[in-house]
């Protein structure tokens, strides 16, 4: 997968439909706001290689994570996976520990002068403290009960005390232009929970003189069939509203001028998220910057009143929840300007004429970055946490201090991960393990690992011994890369290498001891020091969590297509996939496949009924999975890699395990602990990614 399919799968966990994040579009997250969190285990400057190196030592990471992808190599992570132009603040912490939380909040002096923080303070409180006043109703132009503008105003009759608890109901109207001056065409109201509970076009008492279509998205067409009359929807509103409501809404004095009512309690958000000098933010500006949502889009027709309704309701609980702090600390104003520079900066691309401008362009300012999910997450009033002991690179998300260990990290996630919606840890096998000729060397030893475990020896045969026969005997194992005579020997041998470890193992299960070309062989793997561990590296294999209800199905006749297969094995209980791998040069089917099954004692089942069955006259063999699909994936590229088709790959002889790569199986494996009791501490409904970023990429 790529760095920007991960992003999106992490983007969308974390903040669901907010901030335009939608649902990835490889794979699909069902239930998102049941996720009790998402947590990012890095693991620093380490490749799969690592993994499969490892393999035996991350006895938790591979028996629990059964979903794997290769990740496209990427010159720097963290800027392309958490974004561009992260500003999240540091932490107090433990001298070499490195954290980052939006717990967090640095002084600042410029806060203070905030127009927000000035009109509320910076601490939180309910939301009768952000009610507007009699006055200041009066002041804004709200209808007043006795005022004489508001002569012939009907009342909503919501007259009960408020409390902190009350209600909120989002209100919207699309007025249009009649001999009267501004009349209701359309009127939205939604509760707190989001849901529409009225939305009805509203037949105009006067002529209508300009229906602002442009705005309302109300036509003539459309107000033809309607009967409703304003004082219908006056009796509605009356009859829907409990005595304690809260309306809230943007500019909510239109509106409620428009409806000809007077209400007592409303929250007007224009007001709200104050500006100095009287000035008010666009609804349409706040919806974007605060709650990450596009309305009035262009596209459409006119202002959809239910969708405004609902962003007015929506920016007066975020305000509610978080304080005017956090809301200052968003800084809206500088928002506001980013947004202008950018659209004047469109609108000079588009008018310039061509050849021209070179000089202004070099006193435009630089790009704005592309926004990352964590400070969305930060907006939000969620609580994101880095911790590590490496530096994320160039993203500012963390300052490099290698003096930490791994133990500290891990008492410290225990400790602040349950705290947080989204959390990045980073764990790292520390500096003297990151030289670039280390990851060289390893990436031999897997290669060469991987050769020997595809690679079978069999013999002695005769002298004048068929070669064509033993290649079609052991061919019936599974697809043959190569094959060679070993003459050094006294009796001739044979060396096969597969192209599938199914099949190598195959050999060694059924043909050690069988008679072949008229010689009773010995089948057996290399004898390396590295292979000593195969027989125990092949049963945790067969364990794996990738491999659970597969199985693997060799003999088969090349002129069999998939369509054949398919209702060959239709009759085998709960199967669930049939997977015909296919050579990547040519593009034709190997005469092997793999089936997954639903459940895994169905698997069993089949493997009992397949062994021995004859299909189309060739007779079949089968066992357990050995490489989970992600390793086979990799193996078929290492082979296709290295060297043309059909020629042995060659490997030097393993040498005695050095201290230094032991010391190393020992980190791995404590790292792999770290994991298992990090991940045992998480909540259910977690998701948890670990990530192997690659070396100096």
């Amino acid at each position: 997968i790529s760095q920007d399919q991960l992003y999106e799968l992490l983007k969308y966990a974390a903040l669901g439909r907010c901030h335009n994040a939608a649902q990835p579009s490889w794979c699909r997250i069902y239930h998102q706001s049941h996720l009790a969190g998402v947590v990012v285990v890095v693991l620093h400057e380490m490749s799969q290689l690592h993994f499969y190196r490892f393999y035996l030592q991350f006895k938790h990471l591979r028996k629990v994570f059964r979903h794997r992808f290769t990740l496209a190599p990427s010159a720097n992570l963290p800027v392309s996976l958490y974004g561009e132009g992260t500003n999240l603040k540091p932490q107090s912490t433990p001298q070499g520990l490195t954290s980052t939380s939006s717990e967090c909040i640095t002084e600042n002096s410029d806060l203070q002068c905030d127009p927000i923080i000035q009109r509320y303070g910076a601490k939180k409180q309910g939301l009768t403290s952000y009610t507007l006043t009699l006055e200041e109703q009066e002041k804004n132009g709200y209808p007043i009960e006795g005022s004489p503008r508001s002569k012939g105003y009907i009342s909503t009759e919501c007259d009960q005390q408020r409390t902190d608890s009350s209600p909120l109901f989002g209100l919207d109207c699309e007025m249009c232009v009649t001999a009267k001056g501004n009349e209701v065409t359309r009127v939205s109201l939604v509760d707190a929970q989001g849901q529409c509970l009225l939305n009805e076009l509203v037949k105009p008492e006067s002529r209508v003189m300009n229906y602002c279509t442009r705005f309302s998205g109300v036509t003539k067409k459309m107000l033809l069939p309607v009967k409703t009359r304003l004082s219908d929807i006056q009796t509605r509103l009356k009859e829907m509203l409990p005595h304690d409501a809260v309306l809230v809404g943007h500019s909510l004095n239109f509106d409620l001028q428009a409806l000809e009512m007077i209400h007592p309690s409303v929250i007007d958000t224009s007001l709200l998220f104050a500006r100095s000098e009287g000035r008010r933010f666009k609804l349409k500006f706040l919806a974007k910057a605060v709650l990450g949502k596009e309305i009035q889009s262009e596209q459409k027709l006119g202002h959809d009143p239910t969708e405004d309704a609902r962003a007015a309701l929506e920016l007066a609980q975020f305000f509610i929840e978080q304080g005017p702090t956090k809301v200052a600390e968003l800084n809206l104003e500088m928002l506001l300007t980013a947004e202008k520079l950018a659209e004047v900066s469109q609108n000079k691309a588009v008018l310039q004429p061509q050849g021209c401008g070179f000089q202004e362009q070099l006193n435009e300012p630089p790009p704005l970055p592309k926004p990352c999910f964590l400070d969305c997450l930060q907006v939000t009033g969620q609580k994101p946490l880095l911790l590590g002991r490496q530096g994320l690179d160039s993203s500012g998300l963390c300052q490099s201090n290698l003096s930490t260990s791994n133990k500290q990290i891990l008492q410290r996630a225990l400790e602040d991960v349950p705290l947080s919606k989204f959390s990045i840890i980073q764990f790292s096998l520390g500096p003297e393990y990151l030289a670039s000729h280390l990851h060289a060397g390893l990436h031999e030893k897997v290669r060469s690992k991987l050769t020997d475990m595809l690679t079978i020896y069999a013999g002695p045969f005769e002298e004048n011994f068929c070669l064509k026969s033993v290649k079609k005997e052991f061919g019936r194992c599974g697809p043959i890369q190569s094959l060679s005579v070993v003459t050094e020997t006294f009796q001739p041998y044979v060396c096969i290498q597969y192209e599938v470890l199914e099949a190598a193992q195959l050999a060694v299960e059924c043909l050690n001891g069988a008679e072949v070309a008229g010689s009773c062989i010995k089948v057996q793997r290399p004898v390396t020091a590295a292979m000593l561990d195969c027989n125990v590296l092949i049963q945790e294999l067969e364990l794996d969590v990738e491999n659970e209800g597969v199985i693997y199905v060799a003999g088969l006749k090349n002129s069999l297509t998939e369509t054949d297969l398919q209702e060959e094995f239709s009759q085998l209980k709960d199967l669930e996939t049939l997977f015909l791998p296919k050579d990547l040069q040519s593009g034709k089917h190997r005469n092997c496949c793999f089936l997954k099954f639903q459940k895994t004692q169905s698997a069993v089942d089949a493997l009992e009924a397949i062994n021995g069955w004859t299909m189309k006259g060739s007779e079949l063999r089968s066992r357990n999975a050995l490489a989970p699909g992600h390793l086979w994936r990799w193996i078929w590229q290492m082979n296709c890699s290295n060297g043309k088709q059909g020629k042995h790959i060659f490997y030097e002889k393993m040498e005695q395990l050095s201290d230094s790569e032991q010391d190393l199986r020992k980190k791995v494996k404590k790292l792999d602990h770290h994991i298992k009791k990090l991940y045992r501490s998480l909540q259910n409904n977690t998701l948890c990614v670990v990530l192997f970023p690659g070396v100096n990429r």
